[in-house]
């Protein structure tokens, strides 16, 4: 599944705390039942438009990724769950508004065609997939 959340109208502060979102990836895959196979990477951009600029983080999980990307000049964030494995998305688009001060979100949610019989084979499969891809680094 790919839970893809907008969030209006956020906290400015808290969209530039680089800290934050680093948090946010450090412990989120955790709290979702999810395995964390890297450090997140989470860089500050500043180009030449002030509303483009913002933090972009990524951390790779077993089950696939969660990214985040704010726009605090615009009080605009997106955060991507994309997982192998079931979560609640109402629950994670909660967490997020209250972790940034977002007013309103919009969200969208995918299933993402995968080509397992049943639901345990098709997490049992990305699992080992990925923890065997992370054991080869």
């Amino acid at each position: 599944m790919h839970l893809m959340i907008d969030g209006y109208t956020a906290d400015r502060k808290l969209l530039w705390d680089q800290s934050r979102v680093k948090g946010f990836l450090e412990t989120y895959p955790s709290k979702l039942g999810m395995t964390s196979i890297s450090p997140p990477n989470v860089v500050s951009y500043k180009g030449s438009k002030e509303t483009d600029w913002g933090i972009s983080g990524v951390v790779l999980i077993a089950e696939s990724h969660i990214s985040v990307h704010t726009f605090p000049e615009r009080n605009y964030l997106n955060v991507d769950i994309f997982s192998c494995k079931w979560f609640d998305p109402d629950k994670a688009e909660h967490e997020v508004s209250k972790l940034f001060g977002v007013q309103r979100t919009k969200s969208n949610l995918i299933e993402r065609g995968i080509e397992y019989l049943t639901d345990d084979e098709a997490e049992e499969g990305m699992l080992i997939e990925r923890l065997s891809l992370a054991d080869n680094e």
